[in-house]
């Protein structure tokens, strides 16, 4: 993605089911969990760059001993940093007494972080300041092992300040800005609650089921408690992703299928997605359950997981990757007027590489087809080397952009910071032929525009073909999202922003005042959940009017290459992500009425010139 935003963290847990000294006797090693733990959160670094989180608890801890313990970091390399400070109290301990890792219930005794449950937390911060308090999981201690709870997710929440009111808490600075110390509040309410009962066995289901009711946004949390319960629990329309294994050693759930398949060498379908508003129950003995919490509500897992988000390495993402780009093959070749002679195609590095494979391989199909209709036509009218030349034609395909990815504009002044963020990225020399050739470049998604805009596009410009067309395998972005990732402000859309422009050059400004008002009258009777009414910016125009105005906003000025811009359909994304149907930020089609309380606020926001996050 061109234009980097912040989104989807990532979840790792793990229950032990049996004790140490199984693991030793059949892995080799008392830090099995711990091991596994680490490489479940490597492999969905890519969720969460901000920081990192971990937690234990002990089973059957002796009395006035700790059973809980955590650890968070926002290193430069987090996760590294938390194991390594794990590493560092094993080589303690070792150097000591060698040969305590060979005795489970010494070893247990010692190293605080080995505990039978165990959940791990990468942040990708979409809301709070980027302060290690902030980082998952959140805690809260009780003197009973059984109201002690940690708490991970991914997830945001569009109701914080009304669940705050529900427990009768009156949140402190730090509560407000984050949505995990409003959702922890709500669950260990209803934990206390419930403990209160002296029940021998606590009902989770209940707890989580009168939690859940209140929530509005996309969530998939995962939580332990110190009395040796645990869950993990997606949200009603499944718009954040969850995965789980079962084994008969251990439990474990995560936001990716690939990050479990990988850790544990499993197979596909040995990795189960959990269903919307299902939650995984394991009671104290390593005993579980799959729960229904909430109704089912319409599937609207989030597409951006496919399109970007998560690792390309899942089989099934691999393959819808290709597919987006397999669809915009053909109205790339429209684009060019079928002229493959004299268009090379690249794409911007590295997340849409394979939406990039997809959209060579459309092209090849189509110029093999080219290829057979030619040499039929000839009948026997032809020699080797026309032959040969025919059947050796190939789409022309280099690696024009390369991305200095260390590089920051250190320098506030204006004039000098635009120059140096023309030069984030950098091109390849020579791969080209002057005014002659046409550039295709792919990138997975347009967000804001600015980096194409102030250096891609320029950049590209200094190879002077004779045209640029960008290529999103997304669709346009228009609409906030409330979800996960970061974008709730409405200026920051350049499809928005398109939009603006296109209003005022027809001279229907009026409309935004309008919009605005009915915006107003909305929020006055308490019902901003019940219309978006933002899709009226975007009404009066085709898509096809917005991507051309938007070609024309990311030509620096003074450029005189021609820009085109060709975005993925709302028809195309589906069909080639048939499980992830959620497009609201595309659609303003919101699977809950969070959402467009978010959009409208944002609008007002825009309207009002705030500078300020939706929600």
């Amino acid at each position: 993605m061109s234009d980097a935003i912040k989104h989807e963290c990532g979840l790792a847990f793990i229950r032990l089911r049996k004790p140490f000294s199984h693991f030793l006797q059949k892995y080799g090693t008392v830090m099995y969990g711990i091991n596994k733990l680490y490489l479940l959160m490597e492999k969905q670094h890519n969720r969460g760059q901000d920081g990192a989180g971990f937690a234990s608890v002990k089973l059957n801890a002796e009395p006035g001993y700790p059973f809980m313990h955590r650890m968070r970091s926002i290193a430069n390399q987090p996760i590294a940093d938390i194991f390594a400070k794990v590493g560092a109290e094993v080589a303690e301990l070792e150097k000591y007494q060698p040969d305590m890792l060979k005795h489970p219930g010494l070893a247990k005794g010692h190293l605080p972080f080995l505990g039978e449950l165990l959940l791990g937390h990468l942040r990708y911060g979409t809301q709070g300041k980027n302060d290690v308090a902030f980082c998952h999981p959140f805690i809260k201690k009780d003197i009973r092992p059984s109201r002690n709870l940690a708490l991970a997710g991914n997830f945001n929440l569009v109701n914080t300040e009304e669940l705050f009111d529900l427990v009768n808490i009156d949140p402190g600075e730090f509560q407000k800005q984050s949505d995990l110390a409003a959702m922890m509040e709500v669950i260990h309410h209803f934990l206390v609650k419930e403990d209160e009962k002296e029940n021998e066995k606590p009902d989770i289901k209940a707890v989580l089921q009168k939690s859940a009711s209140l929530f509005d946004g996309g969530y998939h949390i995962g939580g332990i408690i110190g009395n040796g319960h645990s869950f993990v629990m997606r949200d009603a329309n499944g718009i954040r992703p969850s995965y789980y294994y079962i084994h008969e050693d251990f439990i474990v759930a995560a936001s990716e299928r690939a990050a479990i398949r990988t850790t544990f060498n499993v197979g596909e379908n040995e990795v189960l997605e959990l269903m919307p508003g299902n939650a995984i129950i394991i009671d104290d003995h390593g005993n579980y359950s799959i729960e229904q919490i909430l109704e089912p509500k319409e599937r609207r897992a989030c597409s951006f997981e496919r399109i970007y988000f998560s690792r390309g390495n899942d089989e099934k993402i691999y393959r819808e990757r290709i597919a987006l780009g397999h669809k915009l093959s053909k109205p790339v070749l429209e684009a060019i007027e079928y002229d493959l002679k004299n268009t090379i195609v690249s794409y911007i590095p590295n997340t849409a590489e394979v939406a990039y494979f997809g959209m060579v391989k459309g092209m090849e199909e189509y110029l093999n087809q080219i290829k057979v209709q030619r040499i039929m036509s000839w009948d026997k009218d032809f020699d080797e080397e026309k032959l040969t030349e025919m059947i050796t034609r190939k789409i022309r395909q280099e690696k024009l952009t390369i991305k200095d990815v260390k590089m920051r504009t250190f320098i506030t002044e204006d004039v000098s910071r635009q120059d140096m963020v023309q030069h984030v990225y950098d091109i390849t020399y020579g791969t080209l032929r002057p005014n002659l050739d046409t550039l295709v470049v792919i990138d997975d998604s347009i967000v804001r525009g600015t980096t194409l805009r102030e250096s891609i596009i320029r950049m590209l410009g200094r190879l002077k073909p004779k045209k640029i067309i960008v290529v999103s395998s997304a669709p346009q972005i228009r609409y906030p999202d409330c979800y996960g990732i970061d974008m709730s402000k409405m200026g920051d859309f350049i499809a928005f922003q398109a939009a603006i422009e296109l209003l005022k050059e027809r001279d229907q400004r009026a409309m935004l005042t309008e919009l605005y008002k009915e915006c107003k009258e909305l929020q006055r009777t308490n019902q901003l959940h019940s219309k978006n009414v933002v899709r009226g910016v975007y009404a009066p125009f085709t898509p096809q009017e917005i991507s051309d105005k938007i070609a024309q906003m990311i030509t620096p000025q003074g450029l005189n290459i021609p820009v085109q811009v060709i975005y993925q359909t709302i028809e195309d994304l589906h069909e080639s992500c048939p499980t992830n149907t959620g497009d609201w930020y595309f659609t303003g089609n919101y699977p809950t009425p969070g959402g467009n309380k978010v959009c409208n606020k944002a609008f007002m926001n825009y309207m009002e010139g705030k500078n300020v996050r939706g929600y």
